[in-house]
């Protein structure tokens, strides 16, 4: 495939930067386990650009680049599961979900998260405010401080957004 890198290139790339890249994602972690995990679903993300690896003048410099919105993101995803779970616990026990159902809230809390990644902070809010809290528009503008028509509009947007992610 012309759109695809060139898999002995890719070989080469991984033989020379794999143990580097699982360093490097090991100090910035903290955790072996992670580090050797983020750096395969690097070099995953490697397989799917439509460039060729050869073209890459700085190939350690390119690997931190897509490694670091992948340790982003896992940040991002242990922050939520960590909230998810410390709101869960503070729940009487009798009301805790179980296990399985746990695991089921945080990777829809991380959907969801994923979703509204790339709204403006008051759409963001707004659309949250409306569908977790159920508040209604007027209630939101006064909460925003901003206007009712805003208000529509910030909706209008995340809902456009949600659906063209779809």
């Amino acid at each position: 495939m012309p759109d695809r890198p060139n898999s002995r290139n890719v070989e080469t790339l991984y033989g020379e930067h794999h143990g580097w890249l699982v360093g490097w994602l090991r100090r910035k972690l903290g955790h072996a386990g992670d580090a050797a995990d983020l750096a395969q679903d690097t070099f995953l993300r490697v397989l799917g650009r439509p460039r060729e690896v050869t073209e890459v003048r700085e190939p350690r410099a390119w690997l931190t680049t897509i490694a670091h919105g992948l340790v982003v993101d896992h940040v991002r995803r242990r922050t939520l599961e960590r909230a998810c779970l410390e709101a869960i616990a503070a729940l009487p026990e009798q009301q805790a979900p179980s296990p399985e159902t746990q695991l089921l809230l945080v990777e829809a809390l991380v959907r969801i998260d994923t979703m509204l990644d790339g709204l403006q902070p008051k759409a963001r809010s707004a659309f949250l405010l409306s569908r977790l809290d159920g508040l209604g528009h007027a209630e939101i503008a006064q909460r925003l401080n901003v206007s009712l028509s805003s208000v529509e509009k910030y909706m209008a947007t995340a809902i456009r957004h949600c659906l063209a992610l779809r």
